[in-house]
């Protein structure tokens, strides 16, 4: 059967403010009824059904970044996560060969185990902290500007970039105009000089010399989609994490008493709170998806949230279980040409910052004056995740 616009009641009477908060409820609705759904209040068909959302990632020839709505497009230009194709490949290649398995495990857990130990060796004495600021954040914004190379610039410079960045792709997701021009033009001049200095073995560096590679205003995008991507996300997952497992006691036992169950339990993490909760797409020819006819230039948005809690694939899927056999088979990295490459460095990250923050702060509990919860339209994490220990 095929259900034309005016037929998807419930994505007809959903709110921005139900996406951005609590979208689970709705969600579930939107699944189980209407998997491809038109929400007027995004302006576009959302996909909630995990094959289907298998189908659209997959499919890059009729569903594409390449369309100058694409919000990132709009701030940044053309980039590796706006383009289809042979230019997708050039702009991705020379950023993601650095990011395999094999060298990433080479070339970071050192730096990123001695980040950890720093951060928390500062935090430790006070017994208190609220982490995505004082923890999570550092440590992402640290890993991005060791890989790149950004040695010009300073912490919290580089995270004023990635908020500018974030908040901006988010109104342009919820309809509002966005603007990051003042960061961006800071970080070209980051990344200039970052290029122009031949000495330097930086990511960067090594991009712009590479024979027929990329000029410097596609290694600036490139590198701004780097940044928002390998820092809010990173930070995210981190800080969901820890949010997950801190507010669920028996499954921080489990965790405590099989440290091997760590993994597992951030791949369940990641499954039911993705740091990035969306992905957009344009239809490029008229076509059926899940009984919805989409039309040539039309927004399709898959709900990565959406896909990762679909009840054919995860049994009672609300449910967080570090045990969960098949936690691993989310979607929260995307899947396709456009899969993020970064997912390995990411895990890296996780896994030394949940076990140095388990190993070293006795006691770990969550602030019960602080509650909070993940939230975010397009990056959802709590805001903030206050934490006491004993020290």
């Amino acid at each position: 059967m095929v259900f034309p616009v005016g037929s998807s009641p419930v994505g007809a009477a959903a709110m921005i403010h139900e996406l951005d908060t609590d979208p689970h409820p709705l969600l579930r609705r939107l699944r189980a009824g209407e998997p491809v759904s038109w929400l007027p209040a995004l302006d576009g068909w959302l996909v909630t059904r995990r094959d289907l959302a298998f189908q659209v990632m997959r499919d890059s020839v009729t569903f594409t970044v390449d369309d100058p709505r694409f919000s990132t497009a709009t701030l940044i230009g053309p980039s590796m996560l706006s383009l289809d194709g042979a230019e997708h490949t050039r702009h991705r290649e020379p950023f993601a060969r650095p990011f395999r398995p094999a060298q990433t495990r080479a070339r970071f857990t050192v730096f990123v185990e001695a980040e950890v130990d720093r951060l928390i060796e500062a935090l430790y004495p006070v017994g208190h902290a609220e982490l995505r600021g004082a923890f999570a954040g550092p440590l992402a914004v640290a890993v991005v500007a060791e890989a790149l190379g950004l040695e010009d610039a300073d912490a919290a410079t580089i995270r004023s970039w990635y908020d500018a960045f974030v908040v901006a792709i988010s109104d342009i997701t919820a309809g509002r105009d966005g603007d990051a021009t003042e960061a961006y033009e800071q970080l070209r001049a980051s990344v200039q000089a970052a290029v122009a200095d031949r000495r330097s073995s930086s990511l960067l560096a090594d991009v712009a010399t590479r024979e027929g590679g990329l000029d410097l205003v596609e290694i600036v995008s490139n590198a701004a989609v780097l940044m928002f991507g390998g820092i809010d996300t990173t930070e995210g997952m981190i800080v969901n994490c820890v949010w997950h497992l801190l507010g669920h006691p028996n499954q921080l036992a489990l965790v405590r008493d099989d440290p091997d169950l760590l993994p597992n339990a951030i791949e369940e993490s990641l499954r039911l709170e993705p740091a990035a909760a969306v992905i957009d797409r344009y239809a490029t020819r008229d076509v059926e998806l899940g009984g919805a006819r989409i039309r040539r230039g039309e927004l399709v948005r898959v709900s990565i949230t959406g896909a990762n809690r679909d009840p054919e694939v995860f049994a009672d899927p609300d449910r967080f279980d570090v045990r969960r056999g098949n936690a691993a088979e989310h979607v929260a990295f995307a899947h396709g040409p456009h899969f993020c490459f970064g997912a390995h460095l990411a895990r890296l990250e996780t896994r030394a910052a949940l076990r140095g923050l388990l190993d070293r702060l006795p006691g770990l509990r969550l602030d019960p004056e602080h509650p909070s919860a993940p939230e975010g339209l397009v990056f959802r994490k709590p805001q903030s995740v206050h934490v006491r220990w004993e020290p």
